[in-house]
């Protein structure tokens, strides 16, 4: 399997990023993920409608609590075209507990603690924590990589700003 390493860091400290770079123009990587109800979800399942994937740490964190609330709150005004889903390594009984206490209405949660197949296939997996790195990935409806947003710092928020923006280009 690819490493690379010092892609991103941890309180300035390098890490070693598991799995091929995903990159703009890439054909998206399938992934058998959990959905909150232990139902098996596949990325494929998405085809269709533009898919922002938001992968973090944990939503039990400060930055991921803030990042994936910030999200859902964009996602109330996106339409039915565009869906958005945050990707963590929590068991699906921590991403429901923590979707009802933050009011989680317009964004789904997936988690990839099985078999980390998401992490490998979009190269997120950080080998020294068998967590995700923080980072953006949009689709677009054929399911190619339109936008790829790798955090180098995995404290710090993405740039939102940024990311609507191409989501705007992308959903048109």
């Amino acid at each position: 399997m690819t490493e690379r390493q010092g892609m991103v860091t941890i309180h300035g400290k390098p890490l070693t990023l598991m799995g091929q770079e995903v990159k703009v123009g890439d054909p998206a990587p399938d992934a058998e993920l959990l959905d909150n109800d232990l139902n098996t979800v596949k990325l494929y399942a998405y085809r269709g409608k533009v898919l922002v994937l938001a992968s973090v740490p944990s939503l039990d964190t400060p930055v991921c609590d803030m990042e994936t609330r910030r999200f859902n709150e964009e996602a109330a005004n996106l339409g039915p075209d565009v869906e958005l889903v945050t990707v963590s390594m929590d068991l699906p009984f921590a991403q429901k507990r923590w979707c009802g206490a933050a009011g989680m209405t317009n964004l789904k949660t997936l988690s990839d603690h099985r078999q980390a197949e998401f992490g490998t296939a979009y190269g997120v997996l950080i080998k020294e924590l068998r967590l995700l790195a923080r980072a953006v990935f949009i689709l677009d409806r054929e399911g190619t990589v339109q936008y790829v947003h790798l955090v180098k710092e995995v404290t710090n928020e993405p740039e939102y700003e940024e990311v609507l923006q191409a989501l705007n280009r992308i959903a048109g």
